[in-house]
This record gives C-alpha cells, sequence and structure tokens, in this order.
C-alpha cells in the first residue's frame, strides 16, 4: 500500500511538512529539579487556539515526538514537549544511583511542564497527547485538572499479568529480570547499549520491575514511598481529572492490551473516557505495535484520529476499530477493574460504523 492508496476507515493526511525550529526551555520542579523541554508557538496570539503536551513513555526522548508535534503545529495548534529526570534533555550528569522514579516523573516533571504551559499560555485550552506510561502520569500531577482533552495511545501502568500472553513470558525476563539485575549492577539501567531504550533512573527500573496490580501499591515501594502516608492520596489525585479521555491501544501491542488500558482508566472516575481498539489491517497497515502510532509512516493512516479528538472531543465520522467503552464505563474500585475481561460494546462505531 502507498502512501497515495487510501486506507480504510480514517480519512488520509498528508505527511507533515517541515515545521520551525522548536524553542527550548527549562523550568523547575517543585523540588528544584531542571525539567528541559522544547515548544513549537505560532507568532500570531490567539485565545482559542489550544496548547498541547505530548508526554512521552517510559524512557523515550521527547525528540522521538518532534514530528507529531510539528504535525500539530501547521494543524493551528502550539505544542510542547519535555523529558522526565534522568532521561534526555532532562538528563544529569551522573545517572548512576539517581532516584528519580514513576512518581517523581507525575508528581514533579508532568506537573511542572504543565504549570509552565498554563503560565506560557494563559486562558488557552490545555490538551494532552500521552503515550504508554505518560497516561499513568497525568493522574498523579497535582495541576492536572487545568488539563481539557486527553488522548492516550497504549496507555497503562505496566502490570506484567496485563502483557498479551503470546508475549508475556518473554517480558517478564526482559523488564522484570533482566532490566533489574542490569540496573543493580551499573546504578541505573543501561538500556542505552543494549538498544531496548534510553538509559533508565533506578527508581523507575523500580518501580517498573516491582509494578503491583494496583499503582499505590507499585509508587509506594518507590524511592518517595515515605511521602506517602496515606495511599489515597493518589487515588483522589486521579479524581481531579475531569477532561474527556479517548484511549487507544492496538491489537498487536504487547503492553496495551484490553485489560492494561482498562487498569489505568479505572483510574481516572471523573473523566468520560472511550476505549477504542485498532488493528493494522483497520488502517491498511502491517503492523502498528507500542511505538509506531508517532512514527511518520503512519502520520497518513492514523493522526487524523487524534487530531479529530484534539478538535472536538469526538470520533471522526467513520472509526475503525471497535469500541470497548464509550464514556459509560462502569465505575468500580480500579484495583478490581483490571481484572479486566471487558467485551466490545455493540455501538455504533464499532468496526467502521457511522
Amino acid at each position: 500500500m502507498t502512501d497515495d492508496t487510501p486506507r480504510p476507515g480514517l480519512a488520509c493526511v498528508p505527511e507533515p511538512g517541515p515545521a520551525p525550529e522548536p524553542r527550548p526551555f527549562t523550568v523547575e520542579a517543585a523540588d528544584g529539579f531542571p525539567i528541559r523541554g522544547f515548544c513549537w508557538r505560532h507568532e500570531t496570539p490567539d485565545r482559542d487556539r489550544p496548547v498541547v503536551i505530548i508526554t512521552a513513555a517510559t524512557s523515550v526522548r521527547c525528540r522521538y515526538y518532534f514530528r507529531f508535534a510539528g504535525f500539530l503545529y501547521h494543524q493551528g495548534f502550539d505544542a510542547v514537549v519535555y523529558d522526565y529526570r534522568g532521561i534526555g534533555e532532562s538528563r544529569p550528569p551522573r545517572l548512576a544511583g539517581f532516584r528519580g522514579s514513576w512518581l517523581d516523573w507525575g508528581r514533579l516533571d508532568f506537573d511542572a511542564a504543565l504549570v509552565w504551559t498554563a503560565r506560557q499560555f494563559p486562558a488557552r485550552p490545555i490538551h494532552v497527547v500521552a503515550h504508554s506510561v505518560g497516561g499513568f502520569v497525568i493522574g498523579l500531577a497535582p495541576s492536572n485538572h487545568l488539563i481539557s482533552r486527553i488522548f492516550t495511545m497504549g496507555a497503562q501502568i505496566a502490570h506484567w499479568r496485563d502483557y498479551a500472553p503470546r508475549a508475556r513470558l518473554g517480558m517478564v525476563a526482559k523488564w522484570h529480570v533482566a532490566m533489574p539485575l542490569l540496573t543493580e549492577l551499573f546504578g541505573y539501567f543501561p538500556g542505552g547499549r543494549l538498544g531496548w531504550m534510553e538509559d533508565t533512573p533506578r527508581g523507575v527500573v523500580r518501580d517498573w520491575g516491582w509494578s503491583r496490580p494496583r499503582l499505590e501499591d507499585t509508587c509506594r515501594r518507590g524511592y518517595l514511598a515515605v511521602d506517602l502516608p496515606d495511599r489515597r492520596i493518589l487515588i483522589d489525585q486521579f479524581r481531579h481529572v475531569t477532561a474527556p479521555i479517548l484511549a487507544v491501544g492496538v491489537s498487536d501491542d504487547p503492553f496495551g492490551t484490553v485489560p492494561a488500558v482498562e487498569r489505568l482508566l479505572a483510574y481516572f472516575e471523573a473523566a468520560p473516557a472511550t476505549h477504542l481498539r485498532l488493528t493494522p489491517d483497520d488502517v491498511g497497515e502491517p503492523s502498528i505495535g507500542h511505538f509506531a502510532f508517532f512514527h511518520k509512516r503512519l502520520a497518513p493512516a492514523l493522526w487524523a484520529l487524534p487530531l479529530t479528538w484534539l478538535r472536538t472531543g469526538a470520533l471522526p465520522e467513520r472509526v475503525p476499530g471497535t469500541i470497548v467503552a464509550d464514556g459509560l464505563r462502569r465505575r468500580e474500585d480500579p484495583g478490581a477493574a483490571a481484572g479486566a475481561t471487558t467485551s466490545p460494546m455493540p455501538i455504533a462505531h464499532a468496526k467502521g460504523g457511522q
């Protein structure tokens, strides 16, 4: 299938052209740690123009999302990307022994980027595009009530029982055995040398390697457990998110399975959430997986989906795939939600319906 061949389901969008060079920025997190990122900003002010923060997967540099951010800029948005502490532009001079954790990435780093954006773009709608753990950190940020709309791709909390059955054994061996062992040896995870991902702080590896069915139990075992005398603090923070969520998962993503996505969505009790499942065939592609959604080769096939959601808060008129939940999810205990054997809902949008 060439770029000019019509694809099923979504209207194609042209591959984005070159965007202007983004402006670097640095903001101090609440604990004083410098968080660095980049901003694409239109010169002409417009109070109605939304700004989109892109928040990354675990140990993926923000530069990976540059092309998608440039696409959003060309479509009339301002855009912000940033690196979590310990990663990319926000990496300290020495990573060995650095105690960054998932909790830090949400409570401190994403929150700093969110507050900075609100100050730079006052009275403007703030939307978030979140990849993988990026959807998890949204719920941890004290300022998450500032968000107007959320799009997530493969967002989950990396609990091993949620991995796709066909890949689970190998993923456990890689991420829950080899990664923690190498981290103990080096004082951080040398992912860059292995070509697995970016080098990663010890605290993040500990959170991931010892992830529990309930994310508040996972974070309490991390380095900042002393700051969490009451686990309800974490749950309550998720409840401050009222922005509508479009959560997309794909069938060939071993991380973002239906149980994994639903486990995370259950924490956003005050946010109406739609969970859409795609297969590569739905959009005429051989594969998508956990990372390729933001790759330029999938721009013509897939980027109309987040674009329409960010503009309107609705799905495209014709949307491929199956809707698992459509804002009417059963409100239940987040820990129980994960046992998640969710059946697709028989509604009009399912499988390319009108």
